[in-house]
């Protein structure tokens, strides 16, 4: 067993909620719970139209803010990563959620792209390119979502959007969502799922680390804000404390560590302590949670040329640089083949891109701590600028030793900017590569959040390495699994499922329980599997070194949210100078 670290507790710039305008808070929406459930879907897509405006309109406060909180220069295209991750996204969201209740208003239930069963017997469902602007946003990237192997087509469709169906018995309930301090999407998200995947009305409260989000997130949901469907609430371990036992929360769903998701579940101390060991939840209260993850790069063995080393060296980097570093699927771990001739000039583009990429504060509490912790423990560590108490540097690790099971680059989440490299052994083919690669990463890594694997489509082209991906995909025990491009992109597409691979014991709960996003509204989902090309046209949007994010990520939200057909010129230009 292993876990993610525990992050200190950051210092709000709203004050706490008082627990009375808490209870007021409650009140309310219990009293609105029936009446949200009684929504018929078409009031529902009103709200969700008017929503996206709100959400348009408020996005340009709510990036400001957010990127002087993490101290971004205001003429840096890193600018581009607060609208990315924050109301590009959650325009995204609302959109998909619209066009799903649109189709379940005409024809009964969601209409994803395609339903089909594979050679074993398991459901996938297509779920990307979700609508008709994705070929031109993302183009070459698809998605599926696997289901359990339990699941027929038939019941695959009779499940989908299942809240929807006459027939279905309502069971109004309030929602407490805990929300993420690093992603500003991640707090609204989780609520619209608890809204109108699961029906329940959702308390969100805000991290400290990103408290001053909240008036912003309030303006862009006034919709649901106004009617009684979503109340906000502030403070830190103590109001989280209060809201996770009040007897008026139904369900919880929590965004952030293992250790938060053991205190919710288990209580604190020695009782906590001796809680878990005898696997007894103090709370009756179900709670689902996504809780980070050891990502690993897995890079299979090909004909790499030195424009795919250095396109890979960027990616790879962009992994990390993202949001400093403070993500969930920030890359942790490269898995590389030891005897692989372009191993090292692949990490020569990794260090190169990191050497180029902009210095980051560390906004995240606990940053410079975990960073020595990692550093101190490898003295082969390499960084990219110097430690100050204002600036963290981005930092590699090469040349872990695969049989140090206890390596703390293997067993905890860094969660600042730092990512290690390992070399596996396996000589006699890349097929037996990708199997021990697979291997390791299952039983070595902890989490089981999302994984990468780069590979080349001329090594497609071999029947053997073709079947050791389909093998790969089908063995890793991850939520998603992203081919060729970030872990991050499977967030950010929003209508595959989000979350953990099922089945964790809650004792050991890895990276979490249950999933969001799902605008398709699927059920039984084992994992989503994203294909990306393995180079593209055009420098991907969360690419560090996007020249031009800052202005190509807020039409895309614009032209997500309005569909404005003017926006295309502008946004072609934007993209083809990134």
């Amino acid at each position: 067993m292993s876990t993610s670290l525990t992050i200190p507790e950051a210092d709000s710039t709203i004050p706490p909620t008082p627990t009375d305008a808490i209870d007021a808070s409650l009140t309310t929406l219990r009293s609105n719970a029936t009446r949200w459930c009684a929504t018929d879907v078409l009031t529902r897509v009103e709200l969700l139209r008017s929503v996206i405006d709100t959400t348009l309109d408020a996005a340009p406060a709510w990036v400001t803010a957010a990127a002087a909180a993490k101290g971004l220069r205001r003429d840096s295209p890193l600018m581009g990563e607060d609208w990315g991750s924050g109301p590009a996204t959650t325009v995204r969201n609302l959109a998909l959620l619209e066009s799903t209740l649109i189709d379940i208003a005409a024809t009964g239930r969601p209409q994803p792209k395609g339903v089909r069963t594979a050679a074993d017997g398991q459901v996938a469902v297509d779920v990307m390119p979700a609508d008709r602007i994705d070929p031109l946003l993302f183009a070459g990237f698809t998605a599926e979502a696997r289901l359990d192997r339990s699941v027929t087509e038939e019941q695959a469709y009779e499940r989908m959007g299942r809240i929807y169906r006459p027939d279905h018995g309502k069971e109004p309930g309030v929602a407490l969502v805990l929300g993420a301090g690093n992603v500003s999407s991640i707090g609204p998200m989780d609520a619209l799922y608890q809204l109108f995947a699961l029906d329940r009305v959702v308390l969100l409260k805000m991290n400290p680390v990103n408290a001053h989000l909240g008036p912003h997130i309030a303006a862009a949901f006034a919709p649901l804000v106004d009617a009684g469907f979503l109340r906000l609430a502030y403070g830190g371990a103590d109001v989280g404390a209060y809201l996770t036992d009040h007897g008026e929360v139904d369900a919880i769903h929590v965004t952030g560590s293992e250790a938060t998701y053991d205190a919710i579940v288990f209580g604190t101390g020695e009782e906590g302590a001796r809680r878990k060991r005898d696997r007894t939840p103090r709370l009756d209260t179900p709670v689902s949670a996504e809780l980070g993850n050891v990502t690993p790069v897995i890079v299979v063995p090909g004909p790499w040329s030195d424009r795919d080393l250095r396109y890979h060296g960027d990616n790879i980097a962009s992994m990390l640089v993202n949001n400093a570093g403070f993500n969930c699927v920030a890359s942790r771990v490269i898995v590389q083949h030891r005897a692989w001739a372009k191993r090292q000039p692949l990490l020569d583009e990794v260090r190169r891109s990191l050497r180029e990429a902009e210095p980051r504060e560390p906004y995240y509490p606990g940053a410079r701590e975990r960073w020595e912790r990692f550093a101190d423990a490898h003295k082969q560590a390499e960084w990219f600028g110097e430690p100050r108490d204002d600036a963290v540097p981005f930092t590699l690790i090469p040349e872990l030793d695969p049989a140090a099971s206890d390596d703390v680059a293997f067993r905890e989440e860094a969660f600042c900017g730092v990512m290690g490299e390992v070399g596996l052994e396996a000589p006699r083919s890349v097929s037996e590569f990708l199997d021990t690669a697979v291997e390791f990463c299952n039983e070595q890594l902890w989490g089981t959040l999302a994984a990468t694997i780069l590979i080349h489509p001329r090594s497609l082209a071999d029947p053997e390495v073709a079947a050791a991906l389909d093998r790969a995909i089908d063995r890793l025990r991850y939520g998603s699994v992203v081919i060729n491009h970030w872990p991050g992109a499977a967030y950010g597409f929003v209508a595959p499922p989000w979350g953990a691979f099922p089945g964790s014991d809650v004792a050991d709960v890895q990276s979490g329980r249950g999933v969001v996003h799902n605008t398709y509204l699927l059920e039984d989902v084992e994992k989503t599997v994203v294909r990306g090309p393995f180079t593209t046209p055009m420098t991907p949007p969360w690419f560090h070194t996007h020249r031009t994010a800052d202005r190509l990520l807020p039409t895309v939200t614009r032209f997500t949210g309005t569909r404005d057909a003017k926006l295309v010129p502008a946004l072609l230009w934007q993209a083809a100078r990134g």
